[in-house]
């Protein structure tokens, strides 16, 4: 028997700015609020789908150093040329973790700082 990945949790100083961002990167939706102010957003189809959900949970604390953990993410429609593009646009910014250049992938962060990776290779949509 093996375990899946049924969501991320991933603490947020603004979880609504980061719930309407990564619901734009990955196509999602919001799928509840807590009152404590945590936001799950996924795809339409819901949690326990083929693709994980995120976990918005407030947090003010700072954040002390780089992630231990961080997403990558692949374009389904495009190149990673006008899918890295369209992240800029939608508020992502480069993100230098000590990349040489040389790399066929782009560090990303998130608007409040949390690194993801755009990955060359186009995957088929789930």
């Amino acid at each position: 028997m093996a375990c899946r990945i049924s969501e991320l949790v991933l603490d947020a100083a603004d979880p609504d700015r980061l719930a309407a961002f990564w619901c734009d990167v990955l196509d999602y939706v919001e799928l509840e609020r807590t009152d404590d102010g945590s936001i799950e957003i996924g795809p339409a189809a819901g949690f326990g789908s083929p693709l994980p959900t995120l976990v918005l949970n407030p947090n003010s604390a700072p954040r002390n150093g780089q992630l231990r953990l961080h997403i990558d993410v692949n374009a389904t429609d495009r190149d990673q040329d006008a899918e890295l593009e369209r992240l800029l646009a939608l508020g992502a910014v480069h993100a230098d973790v000590g990349q040489t250049g040389s790399e066929d992938w782009h560090v990303l962060a998130d608007p409040e700082g949390n690194e993801f990776c755009l990955l060359r290779t186009r995957l088929a949509p789930v």
